[in-house]
């Protein structure tokens, strides 16, 4: 039941993650104003990054629940996780507060972040935050990958092995 919570967690994780960053905020910005799409975008990604948080903690978690029940497969997942985690951390919990100030500020002053003082500081952050956001992307895309093929199958099948090697043995 673990790896089925595992699974779950990681499409919902990296799906949020993937739809999110390059589709979702493209659109924003092809349909709507910049700044009426930065709001927008900047809330997307404050939820994402609580998503990704949460999901990341309880993927270590049940990660490390499946390698002490045997599941050895799980053990190099944990290193694309902690490094997705990290990703997260840095990018909505650090660098995203000071892009919010920043877009605050300017909108204060009675601009966009774009043609105020703070534009090349929030571009240099916002560069920053997208490649951590990238790096997170293709960690994503590698756990997906790497997900194990068949748990609770090769059990199964592990066990109609065990059984035949006692009656023909």
């Amino acid at each position: 039941m673990p790896h089925r919570f595992f699974r779950l967690l990681t499409v919902v994780w990296v799906g949020s993650l993937l739809t999110i960053g390059y589709a979702v905020a493209p659109v924003l910005f092809t349909s709507l104003d910049r700044i009426a799409a930065g709001a927008v975008a900047a809330q997307l990604f404050r939820i994402e990054g609580v998503l990704g948080a949460v999901c990341g903690i309880l993927l270590l978690v049940l990660a490390n629940i499946l390698i002490r029940r045997g599941s050895e497969a799980y053990r190099r997942l944990r290193w694309l996780i902690a490094g997705m985690l990290v990703c997260v951390l840095v990018g909505y919990f650090a660098l995203q507060p000071f892009m919010n100030a920043m877009r605050i500020a300017a909108l204060e002053a009675g601009s966009d972040v774009g043609h105020s003082a703070y534009a090349t500081r929030f571009g240099i952050l916002h560069g920053v935050s997208s490649l951590f956001y990238l790096i997170e992307s293709l960690l994503g895309v590698a756990l997906v990958w790497k997900l194990p093929a068949s748990v609770g199958v090769v059990t199964a099948e592990q066990g109609a092995r065990s059984a035949a090697g006692k009656v023909t043995g």
